[in-house]
């Protein structure tokens, strides 16, 4: 039995430099796919895909809002000519009903404890389910195994000759619930970190010497951190995280361990993003914000004030974004509530066009200050250059025989 896994594309974000990160939710779910059915992988982003084969199933992994649209592209095509489509990934739970008049089955959570057993054996039947939902009965996190990493075509994934970064998870689950973020609704909100063992043997398993720890959050508990930390030391891998816990120690051992930046989520100019920013750096750990416009504090001058409080903080890249009212987030509820859904087209989801009315603005406002943060904020060095000075800092790192600090 044949299965097709695709990944669909999207449009990427404006004003972005643009590269391709190898993606993650596909890799995790090859990891479970029956040893007995033969696997094909197209990331649609990257490579051409075929929409004339006849597999015997078309799964598609789609982890965006912005990816629906040419999910359901997708899933037309074969559907068509009597291909069956399953639909899994983030998105995909999110919106489960409107994805479900597109696709003949969806999978909702998490795929380890064999669940895609059932998948083969019903389809052998002929009798897809039109939901396997597993969305509160997580499996158990010690079940969570390597990534199938065999499937990407290692080529497509290069940036001007620099292999990007692979993806890979210690925790599922977030203590958390921020107002833009849908991680509760998700996954829960508690972490469940997985065996650090099982995380030793997956990071020395990708041959990559640089990670991406895609957690929604490192700073959860401390003393897992350290534990953590303390297993990535002799592994001497290069990775990059989302927020770590706010510690002398635990920076400096993170940065022992190889953390070569952190992503920060920014919307204000406070005292708390201006010590956390130096903090980082002084543990030489370079700093991503991840920058967040249109808030309900935000008019045009509060944006023009944040833009020049982050070159006097020295941030080392910024990827801004207009602030997204995503399905099942607190942001989301709210704004329903207000009547301020200015569009719920999964195509305009994509963080650079304003899909809400803003409250000190116009939505026209809005996305001339989206222009205006990226345009400045890159004035006197463009996005290229900076991202090479942090792949040449990190580099020089690598051939000084991995030191840190």
């Amino acid at each position: 039995m044949k299965w097709k896994l695709v990944y669909p594309k999207w449009r990427k974000l404006e004003r972005q430099t643009e590269f391709h990160l190898p993606p993650h939710g596909p890799v995790v779910m090859a990891a479970e796919v029956p040893e007995e059915v033969e696997l094909e992988f197209v990331d649609d982003n990257v490579s051409a895909l075929d929409l004339d084969d006849s597999p015997d199933l078309v799964a598609l992994s789609v982890m965006l809002t912005a990816q629906l649209p040419r999910a359901f592209e997708i899933a037309g095509a074969y559907r068509a000519r009597g291909v069956p489509v399953l639909a899994g990934g983030i998105a995909t739970m999110l919106h489960e009903g409107e994805v479900a008049r597109h696709a003949d089955s969806v999978f909702l959570g998490e795929v380890e404890g064999g669940r895609l057993q059932a998948v083969l054996a019903d389809l052998r039947r002929g009798s897809l389910r039109p939901v396997y939902d597993f969305m509160h009965d997580p499996p158990p996190i010690e079940l969570v195994g390597t990534a199938r990493r065999g499937i990407l075509d290692r080529a497509r994934y290069v940036y001007r000759g620099v292999r990007m970064l692979d993806l890979v998870h210690a925790s599922r689950g977030c203590r958390f619930n921020c107002f833009p973020c849908c991680s509760a609704f998700l996954g829960g909100k508690t972490i469940r970190p997985r065996p650090i063992d099982k995380v030793v043997a997956e990071v020395e398993s990708i041959e990559n010497g640089r990670l991406f720890l895609v957690d929604n959050s490192l700073a959860q508990d401390a003393r897992w951190e350290e534990e953590l930390f303390r297993a990535l030391v002799p592994l001497k891998k290069s990775w990059v995280s989302h927020p770590i816990e706010e510690d002398d120690r635990l920076l400096d051992l993170a940065r022992q361990a190889g953390c070569w930046y952190v992503y920060q989520a920014i919307f204000d100019t406070s005292d708390v993003i201006r010590e956390r920013v130096r903090r980082y750096k002084k543990h030489g750990i370079a700093v991503e914000g991840t920058v967040i416009l249109g808030t309900d504090e935000h008019d045009r001058d509060a944006i023009r004030r944040l833009v020049d409080f982050l070159l006097e903080i020295d941030l080392d890249l910024a990827e801004f974004t207009i602030m997204t009212p995503y399905a099942h987030s607190p942001l989301r509820e709210r704004l329903e509530q207000e009547g301020r859904i200015l569009t719920r087209d999964p195509a305009e989801y994509t963080c650079d066009r304003v899909t809400f009315r803003p409250r000190r603005m116009s939505p026209a406002e809005l996305q001339e200050m989206y222009h205006y943060a990226w345009d400045t904020f890159y004035a006197e060095k463009p996005q290229e250059l900076r991202m090479a000075d942090l792949f040449l800092k990190v580099m020089q790192q690598e051939s000084a025989g991995g030191e840190r600090g």
